[in-house]
């Protein structure tokens, strides 16, 4: 038995295998099967990055490489709901630090980390490609545009509810 498939419990290598072989030989594979891995798991958790480098035969450095490169692929676990500030220009100088500090005294957490609970994660990002509508959270791929800090509480539970509400509520 193999170190990669040894790191993992038998399911969790078949899973992982399964991944992999769907992949297999198609062009932008490892992308790819990452992408399902971390679908699988809610990140890419290292047993599971050794198993992909050892059965696509790469250098579990390139794995990695490829995992850190793109930020759409974590190592750490994510919450079940991810709220991204955006801290871009445009957003900044309409408030966002002020918005991204309420979330952190509501959530508890700083940027880049989980609640305890596992329910939330904060991040924030350069941009999300809304500048003229900031400041923008997104919260599990949903914009919320023109945010106050007096909205941040009812977008945290809108989340938990997982209720979509209208941006012209949240704000």
């Amino acid at each position: 038995m193999s170190q990669a498939i040894a790191a993992t419990s038998e399911t969790d290598a078949g899973t992982v295998l399964g991944i992999v072989a769907k992949h297999e030989g198609a062009h932008g594979a490892l992308i790819a099967a990452l992408e399902d891995v971390q679908a699988t798991y809610g990140y890419l958790p290292e047993a599971a990055l050794r198993l992909v480098a050892e059965r696509m035969d790469t250098s579990l450095v390139d794995v990695y490489g490829v995992a850190t490169f793109y930020r759409a692929f974590t190592l750490k676990p994510r919450g079940r709901h991810v709220i991204s500030c955006c801290l871009g220009t445009a957003c900044h100088v309409r408030g966002a630090a002020g918005v991204v500090e309420e979330f952190q005294r509501q959530l508890g957490v700083e940027p880049g980390e989980t609640t305890e609970d596992g329910e939330f994660t904060l991040e924030t990002v350069n941009c999300l490609g809304a500048c003229a509508l900031g400041p923008i959270v997104m919260v599990d791929g949903e914009y919320f545009s023109k945010v106050a800090t007096t909205g941040v509480s009812d977008i945290i539970e809108a989340a938990r509810a997982d209720e979509s509400q209208p941006n012209e509520q949240v704000a």
